[in-house]
This record gives C-alpha cells, structure tokens and sequence, in this order.
C-alpha cells in the first residue's frame, strides 16, 4: 500500500459493515481459521467480498423451485414426485425416518401451521437394463433402456414458515461456501506438514551420505532437499494470515466455481424409463441439482409437507422400529 493510500485511509476510514456482512466475517473466524483477524486488513479486505457472495447466496435461494407437495397423494397426482419414489410408502418412510422431521414435531412452535416448509434433497442415479417397448401396435422385448430413480431422499431445514426456511438456507450456503475453504485451508496444512516430515527425513538421509565419501549422490541429494524447502516456504506463506485472507477474498468473489445450481430436464415414462418419444405416457421433469462441497449432486427444491401426515408416518416408523426390536 502506497502512502497516499494509507493516509487517504486514515482520513476516510471505510463505513463499518452492515450486520449481514459482520455475520459472516465472525463465522470466518469461526469456521476458517480464528487466525484471520490477526490481519489488520481483515474487515476492509474483505467486507466487499462477502457482500458480494450473499448477494450470490441470495440468487442462488431465490432460483429453487417450488414448493411442491410431498405426501402420500401427490405420488399419484404429481410425476415429477411419482419420479422422486419408487412407491407412495417411501414418501411415508422418509418423513417417519427424518430426524429433522422428528425435531421439528416435539417442538410446539410445529402447530402454528397445518403444514410445514423444507428443502427436499436427493441424489439421482441411472440404471441400464432390458425391458419392453411398446409403439403402436409392435411390441419388443428386450429392449435396452435407461431407468431413472433416486435415492437418500432427505428434508433439510423444515419450518412452519417458507420465510424461515428460506433465511435458515441462505445461512447453510454461506456456511457451505467457508466450509470450502476452510478444507483448502486444512490441505495446505496437511502438504506443509508432509512436507516438514519430508525434509527430515531427506536431513536424516544427508547426514549419512555426508558421512559416507562425498560425490554426485551427495550433491543431488543437497539439491533436492533445498527444492523441498522451497516448496516448504510457499506452503507456510500461503498459510499467513494476510495471505489467506486474500485467497479467501478471491474464493468469495467467485461462489459459483463451489456451489451452483444445474437445471436438468428429462423425459421419462410412468416406469421411470428415459424415453425421447412423445406420448400420454411420457412426462418431462425439471429440477435444478446442487453442487457443493462434497462433490456429490443433488436434486433440491422446496417442499411442503402436512403436518399431520408427517406425525403420522413418525408414529408409524417408531411402531416398526419397536416391533423389529422385540423380534
């Protein structure tokens, strides 16, 4: 920073950040790397930054569709969820089985609506097999077919109120954003550590050869060990503070490269079966997937889920659970 830099910035100090943004630059430190506010640029480095990647977090919530209706009837009204089960008691198996569900029903706060909001997630998966066709008036058999199902169907943040569910939401993609970062953080810590025990032991290694006669062996070792304390230093610099509040301001000013929506479109039949003709039986399905910080896709929208319904299939998996355990 230049001097006119500085003093500009002593005589205009930046405004402080607005408590959204403060929010997130204290989960920074809670969740990267408390270290970070050992960089006195810490706030003005990154205020922009982090404005910039919830004003993301926010396009990114506001782009999922729905909410649809999960329930028992809306397998058999709705293709899109007849695609998401393969039958109607599995929507009841999810609902009994979800721990969030559970949580969200022993709280009292459950019964000031008759339903409830959540974000339903899943992952998608294909099969190839040989099945039957059907056009017009010819029949074949054997017939190679690709079949769409999912599976870990889940609910993620349920609340009585789809504002609440939305602002719960934001707060997970922004957490998933520094959870990100803060694994590149813990694997630049992992390769300096490796490479400390590294140079030891080519240390160790030297010692023997310097004790040996001296020649080439010995000078190619020298050489190698100082290319491992060179890729040493680069690693403990990119671990200094200041360093990695850069990085992170860069991270953040890129949210999509670790966390996006992907629009997927397919036409299946009532079989789950990707077909490309047109039909009575054919329905095309549209969801967004999201890409996180495992790596792993999966379908997200919004659902509405009654209340009633839900306690239900927790009443139902708990008498299972206690019948399986007596058997």
């Amino acid at each position: 920073m230049s001097f006119l830099s500085a003093v500009s910035e002593l005589l205009h100090p930046a405004p402080p950040p607005s408590p959204p943004v403060q929010q997130v630059l204290d989960r920074i430190a809670a969740i990267v790397a408390p270290m970070l506010k050992a960089d006195p640029a810490f706030e003005r480095h990154l205020a922009a930054p982090v404005e910039y990647a919830l004003g993301y977090c926010d396009g990114l919530i506001a782009g999922l569709p729905g909410p649809i209706e999960i329930s028992h009837h809306a397998f058999a009204a709705d293709p899109l969820v007849h695609a998401l089960f393969a039958t109607a008691d599995d929507v009841g198996q999810m609902l009994g089985r979800s721990q969030a569900v559970r949580d969200y029903l022993a709280d009292p706060a459950c019964y000031a609506s008759d339903h409830f909001y959540a974000l339903f997630a899943a992952r998608r998966h294909e099969k190839r097999q040989l099945g039957m066709s059907v056009q017009g008036d010819l029949v074949q058999t054997e017939v190679p077919q690709r079949v769409l199902y999912f599976a870990d169907q889940t609910l993620v943040e349920p609340s009585c109120s789809l504002e609440q569910t939305l602002r719960k939401l934001h707060l997970r993609a922004i957490d998933s954003l520094l959870l990100s970062f803060h694994d590149h953080v813990e694997a630049l810590r992992a390769e300096r550590e490796g490479l400390r025990s590294d140079l030891s032991v080519e240390r160790a290694h030297l010692t023997v050869l310097k004790g040996a006669t001296a020649g080439p062996a010995y000078t190619v070792h020298t050489r190698h060990i100082d290319e491992i304390d060179a890729q040493l230093r680069r690693a403990a610099a990119a671990l200094l503070p200041e360093n990695l509040v850069n990085a992170l301001a860069e991270f953040l000013h890129t949210p999509e490269a670790s966390l996006n929506l992907t629009p997927v479109s397919i036409s299946i039949d009532h079989m789950g079966v990707v077909s490309d003709a047109a039909g009575s039986d054919v329905h095309t399905i549209n969801f967004p997937e999201l890409n996180a910080r495992d790596r792993r896709h999966y379908l997200v929208m919004l659902a509405r889920v009654d209340r009633e319904e839900a306690r239900a299939a927790v009443e139902r998996v708990r008498d299972q659970q206690h019948r399986f355990m007596l058997i």
